[in-house]
């Protein structure tokens, strides 16, 4: 078992997770309540993600990162290294590759909220801020959960991406995932089957723990 590479995969999940958090929020609300000319436009980017093949979306991502791009020689004059094949990366590509999971969830959960209770709240004095924290995000939470838990479960289950930008440097940008690989590589099936099983059990424990949190939520609301 790679612990190393499993606790920089859970590390990798957990900023990405804390990142894309605010930003499911924002852009999911704006999507769910407005109406504007370029709205398909700006939904098919934010979908074009999950259908672009990992090798096509990596490709580009390290041509938009790499050391001759403006991004990457910016990185390299504020920090002295290179973005590419390195944690923070990883970060960048990861948040980029899960925009889709994030905000289209969230969006689902915003266009639940019913215009009615938007309108009540507003009747009531509320600041558009007030509304969004004490009526919407409560009734909007179960979108934004799942956001979140295929956020982590995807991040967790990454390679491709992950191995175009990052590589496979032990401790830095090696992943359970690309672990998991290297272990089939060298025929050590022992070693991937266990790996393999403990990113399942890790899935598994998110997902029920997530609907335990659902139910209560539903039923606090009810």
């Amino acid at each position: 078992m790679d612990w190393t590479a499993l606790a920089l995969s859970l590390r990798l999940a957990g900023w990405t997770v804390a990142i894309l958090f605010p930003v499911a929020i924002l852009m999911g609300r704006f999507l769910a309540y407005r109406n504007f000319r370029g709205k398909g436009l700006v939904e098919a980017l934010v979908m074009l993600p999950l259908v672009l093949p990992p090798t096509v979306l990596g490709f580009y991502l390290l041509v938009l990162l790499g050391r001759n791009s403006p991004v990457g020689q910016w990185w390299q004059s504020l920090f002295g290294s290179q973005l590419v094949f390195s944690f923070e990366g990883l970060v960048v590509v990861s948040v980029i590759a899960n925009l889709p999971f994030a905000i289209q969830p969230a969006q689902r959960g915003f266009e639940a909220v019913a215009v009615e209770i938007r309108d009540a709240a507003r009747c009531c004095g509320m600041s558009p801020w007030r509304s969004l924290w004490q009526v919407e995000l409560p009734l909007a939470w179960p979108g934004l959960m799942t956001a979140m838990v295929l956020t982590f479960a995807h991040t967790l289950g990454e390679f491709g991406v992950v191995l175009m930008v990052g590589g496979a440097i032990p401790g830095e940008t090696r992943t359970i995932a690309i672990a998991i690989y290297d272990r089939v590589q060298g025929f050590d099936d022992r070693s991937a089957a266990i790996m393999s099983a403990t990113l399942v059990a890790i899935s598994l424990s998110t997902i029920a723990v997530t609907f335990w949190l659902s139910a209560r939520v539903g039923r606090r609301l009810s």
